[in-house]
């Protein structure tokens, strides 16, 4: 029967009428996938000599198992984003005599054949192997990857229980972020002592029962909560779960643009792929963390400038580079109605001016590596509002890409054009470039107050700017439309 259920997707993907564009996908992602094969291979090759040159005294495996419960964190987080779920179109087979359990097997043993899977154990094989040449304990390094095996399949059943939920994920990346700072600041070994518990899983090889009992446990919940939900009455049935809604009253202070910010805060919030973008930005206000502090780049490196545009403009970047294609389902719609494109911009630029505030106040804690270093993150906040709102907005009147929000957040390309690298120069090079050629000529003050007063300037003169951008919607409007209706665009 698994066989038959094989065949029957194989023959649905090569009879698909958009078999070509698939087809092209289809290569593209596994190409992309063979690279992080090959990269995760080659890491797991060589991460055994790196920690050995880098900690003499210590053993690799030690500092591996370490970092073991950030993985699985980072993982879980990462594939509420990544994975689908491998659903296949069931309702016709629900006609037919076909065992229902057997229908479930099938979809939970193609989960556990996914890619990701995979991903982990071209780094551990690899790891693995290496370990036993320089004469670790067979057995025990066996022990180790079996527990490796239980602990990804795990993870991907969990997967499936969590998927739904955003409270989960909002705990999994909290904890993420805790556990992180701790260490950070020295609060509590966390490395120590959650890596001696990894650790043991090597030391005691017997201990694998436990990851592999975890994997067959989630196994056989999904296969109990999916089998009882298996029947066609279940498919076809409509749905009496009441909705639950928001009516975003306090937005009504902000006058004529309070509908548009409202249905923009509602878009956000209900579609994976807008909802990415906000955790992805507040993810990276720990961006700083991987340059401040390094001697190498002095206080006012110009790499410091870079992050900090980066960091407070980061969601200005990632959900304003597609304004409008976010809208570009009912886009024609919008344009038809006696509806002032001036406010629906108007509200664009709020929204993008908020999420800037907001990520620099989350970044006053940089305080502690310097007072420079608040004082660019403030100039560069300053520049994004003033500067950087108007040019993302501007560029947006060249989109004309449609984006569908009910496909899968990553590996989605929709809506991505020439437009959205060309706008990255004066979002990120042209500040950057005027910073290093005043701080290197005249001074680091001098550098930074000019970025700050075009800031200001900007900001003050956002109205006849944004007269500007609306012009440029309106003579692209029609282009725009019918791009936005191009259903394969």
């Amino acid at each position: 029967m698994f066989k038959h259920f094989v065949n029957l997707q194989w023959k649905s993907f090569f009879r698909s009428s958009n078999f070509g564009k698939g087809l092209a996908l289809k290569l593209l992602m596994g190409f992309f996938a063979i690279y992080m094969m090959v990269s995760f291979a080659g890491l797991g090759v060589a991460l055994y000599f790196i920690l050995k040159k880098a900690f003499p005294d210590t053993d690799p495996m030690l500092i591996v198992s370490g970092y073991m419960l950030y993985w699985v964190l980072i993982e879980l987080f990462f594939r509420y984003f990544m994975q689908k779920l491998p659903v296949m179109d069931i309702k016709p087979l629900l006609l037919y005599p076909i065992n229902k359990g057997k229908i479930t097997h099938y979809i939970l043993v193609k989960s556990g054949l996914s890619g990701y899977n995979f991903l982990s154990l071209f780094f551990a094989v690899p790891f693995s192997i290496v370990l036993m040449a320089q004469g670790y304990p067979i057995l025990n390094v066996l022990g180790w990857l079996g527990a490796i095996i239980g602990m990804v399949l795990t993870i991907n059943y969990t997967n499936f229980i969590i998927n739904k939920s955003d409270k989960v994920l909002l705990i999994i990346g909290v904890v993420i972020l805790v556990l992180y700072g701790l260490e950070y600041f020295k609060v509590f070994p966390v490395k120590d002592y959650v890596g001696q518990l990894f650790y043991s899983l090597f030391e005691n090889p017997i201990l694998v029962i436990i990851p592999l009992g975890l994997a067959v446990g989630t196994y056989f919940i999904n296969y109990a909560f999916l089998r009882k939900r298996l029947y066609l009455d279940a498919s076809i049935k409509k749905k009496t779960i009441e909705a639950t809604t928001s009516e975003l009253g306090w937005t009504k202070r902000f006058g004529d643009i309070a509908p548009f910010l409202q249905l923009d805060l509602k878009l956000i919030w209900r579609n994976k792929r807008t909802k990415m973008q906000v955790f992805i930005s507040l993810a990276f206000i720990l961006y700083g963390l991987i340059f401040y502090g390094m001697d190498p780049y002095g206080e006012t490196s110009t790499i410091f400038l870079f992050v900090g545009i980066f960091m407070t403009g980061v969601f200005l970047s990632n959900f304003g580079q597609f304004i409008p294609a976010w809208d570009s389902e009912y886009y024609s719609m919008m344009m038809s109605q006696n509806i002032p494109l001036r406010k629906y911009l108007e509200s664009k630029a709020g929204l993008i001016s908020v999420s800037v505030v907001v990520m620099f106040l989350l970044s006053i804690p940089y305080v502690y590596f310097g007072w420079k270093i608040l004082a660019i993150n403030l100039g560069c906040a300053l520049y994004n509002l003033g500067v950087n709102v108007p040019v993302i907005l501007f560029f947006g009147s060249f989109n004309k890409k449609r984006i569908d929000l009910n496909k899968s957040a990553i590996g989605n390309m929709q809506g991505t054009s020439a437009t959205q690298f060309l706008v990255l120069l004066p979002l990120m090079v042209v500040p950057s470039v005027i910073y290093f050629t005043l701080k290197t000529f005249v001074s680091f003050e001098a550098a930074l107050i000019t970025l700050s007063v075009m800031g200001i300037i900007g900001f003050a003169l956002r109205k006849t700017l944004l007269d500007k951008v609306t012009e440029a919607y309106r003579k692209r409007k029609y282009k725009m439309i019918a791009g936005f209706r191009e259903q394969n665009s």
